[in-house]
């Protein structure tokens, strides 16, 4: 009976309808629906009647020149939502067995990984054009609170926790050298010792950043005295703060070639630099990684010299 009951219901759906009222719900109007859809006004508000004669019951509502779900609307939204994810899963599934990667990647990424990531997804994204790319730079802290909450498909980070189950893929190499501004006295020596450097007014990152780690715990680890003058929030202010005079910092190397190819900036031949940590790729360990996360995970497993290599190159 109940068969009978759902089969009877479903013939007086269409995929389409709901579609329709996906679209509606979304833009919050029938105008908008049908710009989006590329569809007339009146081809919309066909299909949400015949849609509301299947269901027996309105699932809009005007109330003055607003338009609002009714209950029924509310939950039909919930329903047909999970519907649609579940359409795009197979089909994202059925690519991944005719090997043809396609879908969605949503990564996020510690803000000091920008000078790095476009290039690791350049060569995959040219194999695999099918994918839809979300990427999120953030701080440190959104990284770890995103990961928590199982936001993103993959995050890129260099410090990994380990206070959490997690599966961590090192693909390169992230050395953090000191620079100095153009013409600072010490660069006049002919060697300079660690400490001589952390004596010298340091322009750091914030508190929870994972570079500021990185110097922190290489401080503490070699009893280094570390005290820091300014706390800037990026990498592009801290490199215009050392450029300007104000002190000296500790950077990534990817982040600071231009500047020292120009003569901007200045490094030297310091022991105990560079400061080596892995950028890495990282996912829970009991997530379950879509066909395209996978895929991108696959593929940066497999690359790790080609890798190494193109970054040499930079």
């Amino acid at each position: 009976m109940m068969e009978k009951q759902i089969e009877s219901f479903l013939k007086r759906l269409s995929i389409r309808q709901l579609e329709v009222f996906l679209a509606v719900h979304q833009e919050r109007g029938y105008v908008k629906a049908a710009e989006k859809l590329g569809l007339t006004q009146p081809a919309v508000s066909s299909q949400i009647r015949q849609l509301e004669e299947a269901l027996g019951q309105k699932v809009f509502e005007y109330i003055g020149r607003r338009l609002y779900n009714t209950p029924v609307g509310n939950l039909l939204a919930e329903s047909v939502t999970v519907i649609f994810e579940q359409f795009a899963k197979l089909q994202n599934d059925v690519h991944a067995l005719k090997d043809q990667v396609s879908g969605d990647l949503n990564i996020s990424a510690v803000n000091t990984a920008q000078y790095v990531v476009p290039y690791l997804l350049k060569s995959f994204l040219n194999q695999h054009q099918q994918v839809r790319l979300s990427l999120n730079f953030v701080n440190r802290a959104n990284a770890l609170e995103r990961l928590s909450n199982n936001t993103d498909d993959l995050t890129i980070m260099g410090i990994v926790p380990t206070n959490r189950p997690l599966e961590s893929i090192p693909f390169l190499d992230n050395e953090l050298i000191p620079v100095f501004p153009k013409g600072h006295p010490l660069l006049e020596k002919t060697s300079i010792t660690q400490q001589e450097f952390f004596e010298n007014p340091i322009i750091s990152r914030e508190r929870g950043s994972g570079s500021r780690l990185a110097v922190e715990q290489h401080c503490l680890q070699n009893q280094l005295d570390y005290r820091v003058f300014i706390e800037i929030g990026s990498n592009e202010a801290l490199k215009h703060t050392v450029i300007s005079g104000l002190g000296v910092g500790v950077l990534p190397h990817l982040s600071v070639l231009s500047e020292l190819k120009l003569g901007q900036l200045s490094t030297a031949d310091i022991p105990g630099f560079p400061i080596k940590r892995s950028w890495c790729l990282v996912y829970p360990s009991a997530k379950s990684l879509s066909p395209t996360a996978r895929s991108f995970v696959d593929y940066v497993r497999s690359n790790l010299a080609n890798i190494h290599h193109q970054f040499l190159m930079l």
